[in-house]
């Protein structure tokens, strides 16, 4: 087994004013060799919008992208003709494939949004782009896994669909409760990020924002030290 610890204040940090925006791995301005991904995972930002703010439209291609708001509500536009907002308790995925443009702005007058983004790096290249959004159900998260991405080859449950053999899961642990998750094939890894809380890990102890990719194991046991609110990303390390 292999690790590798991301503390939530070694991360990037980017303050425009209307946005702050803190860097799992190297994006934009903030360029750190020794995290320019984990696997296929490429991009994990924390991002804090200001009321009336956001992105204008913008151009993606060939990339899987996931965003999850953590407070307040985006809404997203793109040339897809997709218009709705995306609100806590759902994931919106899009596979960027040969190119789409898209934006996202807090319409509030008075709530700032928390969401965060992801990109996985996409396993085949200019596929048909492909947007989807779905709520989950915390009282599906509560002590146990919640798939809400995985392959579109290889879908489970109700999860969203990406174009690479990686996995998403949710889950809520209660403070004293343990959960285990094996690899679905030996070349994966895993990175668990905690959204709130405290939990062991791989002999680390992580909290808030904390994070820790855990390679070369067919499993990780997680144990929770406080009610905690985690992701975990499968992702294949080459």
């Amino acid at each position: 087994m292999k690790t590798i610890l991301h503390k939530a204040d070694t991360r990037g940090f980017a303050n425009h004013g209307w946005l702050k925006s803190h860097h799992s791995f190297s994006f934009a301005s903030y360029h750190n060799p020794e995290r320019m991904s984990f696997g296929a995972l490429r991009v994990l930002n924390d991002d804090l919008v200001q009321p009336k703010m956001g992105f204008g439209t913008h151009p993606h291609q060939n990339m899987e992208i996931i965003s999850i708001p953590l407070s307040g509500a985006l809404s997203h536009k793109d040339n897809m003709g997709n218009t709705q907002d995306i609100e806590v308790g759902e994931v919106q995925v899009m596979s960027a494939g040969t190119g789409l443009t898209h934006s996202e702005f807090n319409d509030s007058k008075t709530d700032e949004v928390n969401f965060l983004q992801l990109w996985i790096i996409p396993e085949a290249t200019n596929v048909k782009p492909n947007y989807e959004q779905r709520a989950f159900f915390s009282e599906e998260q509560k002590n146990q896994l919640q798939t809400v991405v995985a392959p579109k080859d290889k879908l489970e449950g109700d999860a969203l669909p990406i174009n690479q053999q990686a996995y998403m899961y949710r889950t809520n642990l209660e403070s004293g409760k343990s959960i285990g998750v094996n690899v679905k094939t030996k070349q994966n890894g895993f990175y668990v990020f905690v959204i709130d809380g405290e939990v062991e890990v791989a002999d680390n102890t992580l909290g808030k924002r904390d994070a820790i990719g855990v390679y070369d194991t067919e499993s990780i046991d997680i144990k929770s030290n406080n009610n905690s609110d985690l992701i975990i990303l499968e992702v294949p390390m080459n």
